[in-house]
């Protein structure tokens, strides 16, 4: 029987981060120069995320998906890969990433068993790129996506974070390489979490304008139905192109979120904004009985009633959400450490 928390939802998803660094500054996430690290003794061997994924299992995750950071920095990913694609509970093991290493890494990724990939690609110009992400990778992603491609990932995604003045005007451009490459493209709000410091609201791109903007250029668009705790609504051109927008800025969905994420120090947080987590790795390396982990786990689970995104959208004044100065005592509360 399913753990539920405060308000109903179960344990379904789980979203484990493999690293926190990354080698792209994207200006959503990582907008600063320096960052505090977590220190490499504490992060997760393959073998204690594995352990901790089959409690999860335990609980009723049945769907991983693996983030950073960037996790193909993380070294013999498709390791890890190959050990959580076995488990008989597991019915979707997929991966996010930026795609700057993905070309020489998707044929192994795919061969170590993940199910699916998604590719975070914000615009199409190589100068926007250098601009939003401060390094000038566009080719080396667009590569990695042709490699998925011949990889034999046929359920590609492509997440885009947009925001105004930056990308607002590439919506169909990104809609048509998409479709030109077999990949379904998200759209997502800009979103105050993490270390998102110079995150305005006149910056969000809300849902109903991107709708408004595609029914301008392409006609009426029709929803498409999908899981009630998928975090994208589901969309369908014309012509039956579909794409995906996630709006967790504007008409969040905490209601129906039954996912958790893992820190790659082995810290569970129950809501993307959660100031706090529950530290895992230290009971585990203590040795802890699989039995007193499981009891920890399903006792914070009963207890969340998280709903991050819904107070944030009734916040007054709504500005960054985490000042600087908290964010270079704590590397947890930053976006790359504790994987969107």
């Amino acid at each position: 029987m399913s753990t539920l928390d405060t308000l109903g939802r179960p344990l379904r998803s789980l979203r484990i981060s493999v690293t926190d660094r990354c080698n792209l500054r994207c200006h959503y996430c990582m907008p600063e120069d320096e960052y505090l690290w977590l220190p490499r003794e504490d992060v997760l061997s393959f073998e204690e995320v594995s352990a901790l994924a089959d409690l999860f299992g335990d609980m009723g995750v049945d769907r991983i998906r693996l983030t950073g950071g960037e996790p193909l920095l993380r070294r013999d990913l498709p390791s890890l890969i190959a050990q959580l694609a076995r488990k008989p509970w597991l019915t979707d093991l997929a991966l996010t990433t930026n795609g700057v290493l993905l070309a020489d890494a998707a044929a192994e990724l795919r061969q170590a068993g993940l199910h699916r990939l998604t590719v975070s690609l914000d615009t199409l110009r190589a100068d926007r790129f250098l601009a939003l992400a401060r390094r000038e990778s566009l080719p080396a992603v667009l590569s990695g996506i042709d490699a998925a491609r011949r990889a034999g990932f046929t359920d590609l995604k492509i997440d885009s974070v947009i925001t105004r003045g930056d990308n607002d005007d590439e919506l169909g451009d990104l809609l048509e390489y998409g479709r030109a490459v077999g990949a379904e493209v998200r759209f997502i709000e800009y979103m105050d979490v993490g270390g998102a410091t110079r995150w305005r609201p006149e910056a969000v791109v809300s849902r109903a304008e991107i709708l408004s903007r595609l029914a301008d250029q392409y006609g009426p668009i029709q929803p498409l139905p999908s899981p009630p705790s998928a975090p994208a609504d589901r969309f369908q051109l014309p012509d039956g192109l579909a794409f995906g927008i996630i709006a967790s800025t504007t008409q969040p969905f905490c209601r129906t979120c039954d996912r958790a994420r893992l820190t790659a120090d082995g810290v569970l947080l129950l809501c993307l904004y959660a100031q706090h987590g529950t530290d895992l790795r230290r009971p585990l390396r203590a040795g802890a009985s699989r039995d007193t982990l499981l009891n920890l786990l399903r006792a914070v689970w009963r207890g969340r009633a998280n709903r991050g995104a819904e107070e944030r959208r009734g916040a007054r004044d709504r500005g960054s959400y985490i000042p600087l100065s908290v964010l270079k005592r704590d590397a947890h509360l930053e976006m790359h450490t504790r994987g969107g």
